[in-house]
């Protein structure tokens, strides 16, 4: 397949490019949360979990593949470095057209590798078109928040269409985990910041786990966001709520742990409860489902839940881990 060579020649691209070290470099220039530990991580993530050939046939094989003749609408969301190219790249597999309209706080490394793809594979120019608004499309594929959500539904009623809003991810702790495991959580709970649907945002521990030990075990990695002027900011304003509403937590320098049984935290806060049965905590993770992106543990095939990762791989999703659980290139290849 055509789309798969040039693909894992992108991947190499990627890989080997002094210029995308110059983008890793100057992204935060734009973007003071892009910075370039956290875009690093991103290209790395993509060209090894996303333009991988033996991966990229592993993940087309489960498929009837044909050519999409359709245009579609894309609207990417810019909380996270590069956070639209899977769905770019099942667009782009299944032969569609697309009009891209792109988050302001993350274009640039978009557009960066668009032109790379373009030298690979010249065609692309006459398929893919950015834009300021969409219009003549067939139909759409959207992500953002809640609120934009709501506009989407209205605005894209009559379209075939696939819309995401806010979900967050949990961590499933058992008292068992090595210092290891937990270094690793932590990559899951602070990877761009917190920002990303999959980000650690709630803790599930043992019935009387003691919550302290992990405070060294995040500062290995993460001690440095301590230095970062936007996230202390978040981290100061959230923490004189809580003082002020007298709402008794955890903190270290910059983080603060809530006992609350919501899964959404706010930045540099990271929400938890205690639990002592599975059954029951398997039900609640059901019941939370709509709002749940994926579970972390150490053993992930132990809850009942669509998708489960191992500590530490949360921002390293697979070709064939969609987002909300809704199979992005079957909507495509469907609508052939």
């Amino acid at each position: 397949m055509r789309a798969i060579e040039n693909l894992v020649v992108l991947g190499k691209r990627l890989s080997n490019s002094e210029e995308v070290m110059d983008k890793i470099a100057t992204a935060e220039n734009k973007n003071p949360w892009f910075v370039p530990r956290f875009v690093f991580s991103a290209f790395d993530a993509i060209t090894k979990e996303m333009l991988d050939e033996k991966k990229l046939k592993e993940w087309l094989e489960k498929y009837e593949m044909k050519t999409v003749n359709k245009t579609i609408g894309l609207i990417f969301a810019g909380n996270i470095p590069l956070v639209g190219f899977h769905d770019f790249l099942c667009c782009y597999v299944s032969g569609c057209n697309m009009k891209i309209k792109l988050s302001s706080k993350d274009d640039d490394l978009f557009l960066f590798v668009l032109k790379l793809l373009e030298e690979i594979d010249p065609d692309i120019k006459t398929k893919v078109e950015i834009v300021d608004k969409l219009k003549d499309f067939d139909a759409v594929i959207a992500t953002g928040s809640d609120n934009t959500n709501r506009y989407f539904e209205y605005y894209f009623r009559n379209y075939p269409k696939i819309l995401r809003k806010n979900r967050n991810s949990v961590a499933i702790l058992t008292g068992e985990e090595t210092e290891s495991d937990l270094e690793k959580l932590a990559d899951d709970v602070f990877m761009y910041f917190g920002f990303g649907c999959r980000n650690v945002s709630k803790l599930y521990v043992p019935t009387g786990y003691d919550l302290t030990q992990l405070f060294p075990r995040f500062e290995t990695n993460y001690k440095w966001l301590h230095n970062h002027n936007k996230f202390m900011n978040n981290y100061d304003y959230n923490r004189t709520l809580l003082m002020l509403n007298k709402t008794p937590h955890l903190s270290n320098e910059f983080l603060m742990l809530v006992e609350n049984p919501a899964i959404h935290s706010s930045i540099a806060t990271l929400n938890y409860s205690f639990w002592h049965d599975e059954n029951v905590l398997n039900s609640l993770l059901n019941q939370n489902a709509d709002r749940i992106q994926c579970v972390v543990s150490k053993q992930p095939g132990q809850w009942n839940i669509t998708s489960s990762v191992e500590f530490g791989k949360a921002q390293h999703p697979q070709l064939w881990d969609y987002s909300d659980g809704t199979d992005t290139l079957k909507f495509l290849i469907d609508m052939s």
